[in-house]
């Protein structure tokens, strides 16, 4: 086991929008935030880089 630190887009604002299931601070979903660790970096890097596209639909919503 590695003592790595796993990177992670979380900012520290936790809500979730009703309307498309995202984090309002890092565009996750819940289960994505839930299986973050077990999912592996090849599996974090693919979500991150989907956020830039969810956190700028959520500012295009008023949501952020």
């Amino acid at each position: 086991m590695s003592n790595q630190t796993i990177k992670t887009p979380c900012i520290k604002v936790c809500a979730v929008d009703a309307k498309t299931g995202w984090c309002l601070g890092c565009g996750r979903t819940l289960k994505e935030i839930g299986q973050w660790v077990a999912m592996g970096e090849a599996g974090r890097d693919s979500i991150i880089a989907e956020l830039p596209d969810r956190i700028a639909n959520l500012e295009a919503l008023g949501k952020r």
